[in-house]
């Protein structure tokens, strides 16, 4: 067997091989913080339902390329939360003053 792989190395399409060696589902998504180095979970696409299951990362039991190792049974899977994708984040940042108030604020000295 390969040496154990960062989270941040999961790809989409890694088997996903339960405690009981059975091959239960492929990796669809991987949640987490890059930046932060926060692995949150997966969603796994289940083999026999092609359901999307939400798997939290302490039911992850070893990386290695091309596989995800689980520290629950397959029959347990069907237990897990259906898998909803987190809603993308909008920052919304003030755009500039009309022109005629940076002339009037450059006016009084200001900025």
């Amino acid at each position: 067997m390969s040496d154990p792989v960062s989270w941040l190395q999961i790809g989409q399409g890694w088997s996903v091989v339960a405690s009981d060696g059975i091959v239960v589902g492929t990796v669809a998504q991987v949640e987490g913080d890059k930046g932060a180095d926060i692995f949150n979970g997966l969603a796994v696409e289940l083999s026999q339902t092609g359901q999307l299951r939400y798997l939290p990362s302490e039911h992850v039991a070893a990386l290695h390329p091309g596989e995800v190792t689980l520290t629950i049974a397959s029959t347990d899977l069907e237990t897990l939360e259906p898998f909803e994708a987190t809603p993308p984040v909008t920052t919304w940042r003030p755009g500039k003053p009309p022109l005629s108030k940076r002339i009037s604020n450059w006016l009084r000295g200001g900025r």
